[in-house]
């Protein structure tokens, strides 16, 4: 036999193995269709390779794949890769802390190899799909597709991005991380017109093109705190900081990372920084809460703060009146 068929033959060997927990050296050479002799050989070769393969002998004994300590590589057959490829874009869009970065790493691998029929398969089971979540911004599953693979690869992209007021403008960035915040998705890359680090928010990102231009690397901010500091404060008009009475875990529990940024004070405070549109929303937000508060910034926040008292304090003290149209009225 040629070592390309037995090479072949080894990878069904694995794939076997890996299909069910124990095999007799006849099941797998009649699976196979070669000799128990043959069968020993290829399991030497696996074993060569650093997969271990287990043998028992006497009766009900036979040949099972260990545990290791490297993954071997995964052979799916066409049902196996088309569930694992839509489970895999339904846990991209998850909210469990690591879980939907992984699976889009690892669904960027996959569909990199997954031949063309079984990439339309899946793509007509995810459109034919809707999934009941929390409110959120839904986002193209190619897209995310494209930015992982731009990100692991260190190229550049350029789409179209929509400013707040709408208008598009053309834009070139070397993407660095994707991060989820629960409700949207943002992508943290350096601006190449501006030569500045930037946020982009996936939702209003338009024909977005992985271009072939490699770049190299360099030191940058952490993702996940430049990305929630730039959406906690930067798009709005105000900008706060409010010391709370409270430990820093218990007000995280309580403030969305997209919401605001929560940092460490001392003697059971902390500061809350929080941005909005306007400062009568950040009196209700930090109201809300339930904590004694002191506001550091800005001074106006605290004229918002005295008039939500005013309201808050007539609505106390109004107590509605009979009216004079009542059932009684009636003769």
């Amino acid at each position: 036999m040629t070592a390309e068929g037995t090479t072949e033959r080894v990878l069904r060997l694995l794939a076997l193995l890996q299909r069910r927990p124990s095999w007799t050296a006849g099941e797998l050479a009649a699976e196979l269709r070669v000799t128990d002799r043959s069968v020993r050989r290829d399991v030497e070769r696996l074993r060569t390779l650093g997969y271990p393969v287990h043998a028992a002998a006497g009766v009900g004994g036979g040949y099972r794949l260990g545990a290791g300590t490297r993954l071997p590589p995964l052979l799916l057959d066409d049902e196996e890769a088309i569930a694992t490829a839509v489970s895999l874009r339904l846990a991209a869009g998850e909210t469990v802390a690591g879980a939907g970065e992984a699976a889009l790493r690892a669904l960027a691998k996959l569909d990199q190899v997954m031949p063309p029929r079984l990439r339309a398969e899946v793509r007509a089971v995810h459109g034919a799909t809707e999934t009941l979540v929390g409110p959120g911004v839904q986002i193209d599953a190619e897209l995310l597709v494209t930015l992982a693979r731009a990100c692991r690869d260190a190229v550049r992209v350029r789409f179209r991005y929509a400013r707040r007021d709408g208008a598009e403008r053309e834009r070139t960035a070397e993407p660095v991380r994707m991060v989820a915040t629960g409700r949207r998705w943002y992508l943290m890359a350096r601006d190449v017109d501006r030569d500045d680090w930037r946020t982009f928010r996936l939702d209003r990102m338009r024909d977005v093109t992985a271009t072939t231009w490699h770049f190299r690397s360099r030191e940058h901010p952490d993702p996940v705190a430049y990305v929630q500091r730039s959406v906690a404060e930067a798009p709005y008009r105000y900008f706060a900081r409010v010391r709370v009475h409270a430990p820093p875990e218990r007000v995280r529990e309580l403030v969305p990372p997209q919401v605001g940024r929560v940092e460490d004070d001392r003697d059971g405070w902390c500061v809350l920084a929080v941005g909005a549109d306007d400062l009568d929303g950040i009196a209700v937000h930090v109201a809300r809460l339930g904590f004694e508060t002191q506001v550091l910034e800005p001074p106006e926040l605290r004229d918002a703060a005295a008039r939500l008292a005013r309201r808050l304090a007539a609505m106390a003290a109004v107590t509605p009146g009979r009216s004079g149209t009542g059932a009684e009225g009636h003769g």
